[in-house]
């Protein structure tokens, strides 16, 4: 209903260049006032556009085979920012690992990119309410020749390799399963671990359930891998996640704009039809609060 409205325009890929001068300003598209300075939404609204950093990776934000931005993110936030006066979303592709350090350097104003909210990002940026929760999967060869269930069977195993995403959570699940960092190979988005699971140069990749699970459905039914059981822990923890919109720790006004609209839509007939075609529905809902999960009071 809303995907072609979230082309990755000029703005978002050719405009690059400008971006050296608007992160030298620390706020994208900042201007002198004679009073103040505009706060990000106050520009955005003046210029009708944001700039979004996103990761490429379905079903979260990524840019579809027509160069499209879409995914559960972007297209929930592009619905709320319309309603709060903002027509246009710009996307800035960028790796995982470097989306945080991306939105505080103002190559982009808002992370939509499905990013869970955990209590370090917390110190590091600020996280709208949650607009999903999920649990975690792995990939394997069809079959599951070598029987992994677990990290801690990854663990018992040194000649397993464990693919995961450059900065995202299952790197931490691992390590405190016990896998050693010469079993884990990280990679720049999902589509790149999938390849190196066919091609033998890991054994299996951790990542989000909807993640796995729509990396299996475009790979085709003959491709030679599998889907395993979402599981909901990693030993005794919780594993389950809750993705949310990132902003910088001086854009609270932003921030509390987003979550004012955020508040009746989450769960509404409206939002889950718009997220229905991503793998999203009534059970991925929030269950806890982004106050809730920075305090760690889980």
């Amino acid at each position: 209903m809303y995907f072609d409205k979230f082309a990755l325009s000029r703005r978002g890929f050719l405009g690059r260049s400008l971006l050296g001068v608007t992160a030298a300003t620390g706020a994208g598209l900042a201007l002198p006032s004679l009073a103040r300075a505009d706060t990000t939404l106050e520009r955005a609204k003046s210029a009708g556009f944001v700039r979004v950093g996103f990761a490429n990776e379905a079903p979260f934000g990524f840019a579809d085979e027509s160069g499209k931005l879409t995914g559960e993110a972007p297209v929930v936030l592009t619905y709320i920012l319309k309603k709060m006066g903002i027509a246009e979303v710009d996307g800035v592709l960028t790796e995982f690992g470097s989306l945080i350090p991306g939105l505080k350097a103002g190559r982009f104003d808002i992370i939509a990119a499905g990013m869970y909210v955990k209590p370090d990002r917390c110190a590091q940026i600020l996280f709208s309410e949650p607009t999903y929760s999920i649990s975690e999967a792995f990939a394997v060869k069809a079959g599951n020749p070598l029987k992994l269930a677990t990290y801690a069977e990854i663990a018992a195993n040194p000649e397993v390799k464990l693919g995961v995403m450059t900065g995202a959570i299952q790197k931490d699940y691992a390590m405190k399963s016990g896998v050693k960092p010469d079993q884990v190979s990280s990679f720049p988005d999902t589509p790149s671990a999938i390849a190196a699971l066919r091609a033998d140069r890991v054994d299996v990749v951790a990542a989000t359930s909807l993640t796995i699970g729509d990396m299996i459905r475009k790979s085709g039914s003959d491709s030679g891998i599998e889907a395993l059981k979402p599981f909901s822990k990693v030993g005794s923890e919780s594993v389950v996640g809750h993705g949310a919109f990132g902003f910088r720790k001086d854009d609270a006004d932003f921030r509390d704009a987003v979550n004012a609209e955020l508040k009746g839509f989450i769960g509404s007939p409206e939002h889950l039809k718009l997220v229905e075609p991503f793998g999203f529905s009534k059970y991925t809902l929030p269950v806890l609060t982004t106050e809730q999960i920075c305090s760690g009071n889980t």
